[in-house]
């Protein structure tokens, strides 16, 4: 059985209606500090918007030598008492940007 991974600093948690330069300024916010973020989306327009964010903070992190790597799965979430399924994205940083 596999230990979840879960990054310090909780989850952003994105709908579809987030903007996903915003998402990806936090998100890249986080990355600064951490080696790791979790984003998590329950349906496919939340879903849509997190990878856009995903792929922008991506280009915000380039000049700080730092890329990404996104580890999707699905996961369970209570939401007043009903489960859902999320897609859960553990965003992490890989090594360093290689050079061009």
């Amino acid at each position: 059985m596999e230990v979840p991974r879960t990054p310090a600093g909780g989850v952003l948690k994105v709908s579809a209606q987030s903007n996903p330069n915003s998402v990806a300024g936090a998100l890249a916010g986080v990355l600064r500090e951490r080696p790791a973020a979790e984003l998590q989306a329950i349906g496919a327009g939340a879903t849509n918007q997190a990878v856009k964010a995903i792929a922008i903070a991506r280009s915000y992190l380039h000049a700080s030598g730092i890329d990404l790597v996104c580890i999707p799965e699905f996961t369970d979430v209570e939401i007043e008492g009903n489960v859902r399924t999320a897609i859960r994205l553990l965003v992490e940083r890989r090594s360093e940007v290689a050079a061009s």
